[in-house]
């Protein structure tokens, strides 16, 4: 099977087992509809990626397109969904979704919800077990996936989303404390503050 493989960061060691059973073709870059007819996929894979992969590729691979979210969706849609899980206190978890027109907004296929302690852990190894969690999924249910073994379930109502804009509120103190900031401090920190901008 081709698989287009669209990543970003942490994504690569996960192509490279997919790689030893598919063929796969990865990239970090923005695609276009002239790319993925040049690889003619089977199958895309989004993690991590950066990029909204629009509608006539989605339809070119018959829907055939995944995304591996690391939230418990429909919570935290969008981007930074491990800052937003604790300043919105929404359930933190991992999700692999059949892609559609919305942002994070596709049918589910699996997804499991992940136990974060508050009190011990940082922003960077919080957002590490959520990504070991997801490659660990993905491993574990792909032939199924790939199969079309998993029957799907839309989304819940509800939810939350955020955009990249938001981030611009932590930029500036988080670049300053590391990503290795307490969880702890970073909300007694940012739940005061936000009260401005919600």
């Amino acid at each position: 099977m081709n698989v287009f493989f669209l990543g970003g960061n942490v994504a690569k060691s996960l192509a490279k087992w997919l790689s030893a059973r598919e063929e796969v073709f990865y990239t970090e870059k923005e695609i276009d509809i002239k790319d993925v007819k040049s690889f003619n996929p089977d199958f895309i894979v989004s993690y991590n990626y950066r990029y909204i992969i629009p509608k006539e590729i989605i339809k070119f691979v018959k829907g055939k397109a995944i995304n591996l979210h690391i939230s418990y969706l429909p919570w935290n849609k969008g981007s930074h969904p491990n800052l937003w899980s604790f300043l919105d206190d929404t359930p933190k978890g991992i999700t692999i979704h059949y892609i559609n027109e919305k942002i994070d907004g596709g049918d589910i296929i699996v997804q499991k919800k992940i136990h974060i302690n508050e009190e011990k852990e940082t922003l960077q190894s919080s957002y590490d077990k959520l990504h070991i969690e997801m490659q660990n999924l993905f491993k574990k249910y792909w032939t199924k996936i790939r199969n079309g073994e998993i029957k799907a379930k839309r989304q819940k109502k509800g939810g939350t989303i955020h955009y990249k804009k938001e981030f611009e509120i932590f930029k500036q103190f988080i670049s300053k404390k590391s990503w290795n900031l307490p969880i702890k401090e970073f909300k007694e920190y940012f739940s005061k503050k936000l009260n401005k901008y919600v």
